[in-house]
C-alpha cells in the first residue's frame, strides 16, 4: 500500500535520523569505553561526576535528564566497579550524595582520549558539529519549557 499521508513518511520525520544517529553513536563508543569497564550510560555519568565532583543523585539526574529508575541501578554499577561512592546528606537525611573515588577520579584521565576518538566518527566539520550542538539543545530546551509547563 502505497502510504496517503505525506506527514507519516518515514524520510519526512524529525524524530527518526535522531533517534537512528543517536543509537549509532552509543554504538561507536563500545569499543573506546570497553577498555575503560563502561557502558556509555556509566560513562554520562562520570563526565558528570568529575565536572561537578559531589552532588546529589537529584542533581545529577537532572544534570543528565534520567529518572531515578534510571540512574540508581547505572549508581549502583558504577559504586561495585569502585568508581564512585553514595553516602546520605549530612545536611538532609533524605538527599544521597554522589562523589568519585580516587579510582574514579584517575579514570578520568583515561578517558580523556574518547572525546578525540569519537570526534574521527563524526563526518562533520568543525562549524557543522557546533551547530547541530546549539540546534540540538535548543530543541531539548524547548520540549523541557513545554513539559515544565503541562506539569
Amino acid at each position: 500500500m502505497a502510504q496517503p499521508y505525506e506527514q507519516l513518511k518515514l524520510e519526512n520525520q524529525l524524530c527518526f535520523p535522531l533517534y537512528a544517529c543517536a543509537k549509532e553513536i552509543v554504538r561507536r563508543y563500545q569499543p573506546c569505553l570497553e577498555p575503560l569497564d563502561l557502558t556509555y550510560t556509566q560513562y554520562l555519568v562520570m563526565m558528570a561526576l568529575w565536572e561537578y565532583d559531589e552532588q546529589s543523585v537529584k542533581t545529577l539526574g537532572q544534570r543528565l535528564r534520567l529518572d531515578s529508575g534510571t540512574l540508581t541501578p547505572v549508581l549502583k554499577k558504577l559504586e561495585a566497579k569502585g568508581y564512585v561512592h553514595r553516602r546520605r546528606s549530612e545536611k538532609d537525611e533524605r538527599s544521597v550524595v554522589i562523589a568519585t573515588t580516587e579510582q574514579g577520579r584517575a579514570l578520568c584521565h583515561r578517558a580523556a582520549r574518547v572525546p578525540m576518538e569519537m570526534g574521527g566518527c563524526v563526518k562533520l566539520t568543525a562549524r557543522e558539529a557546533m551547530a547541530l550542538h546549539t540546534l540540538l539543545y535548543r530543541l531539548l530546551d524547548g520540549m523541557e519549557e513545554e513539559h515544565g509547563s503541562e506539569k
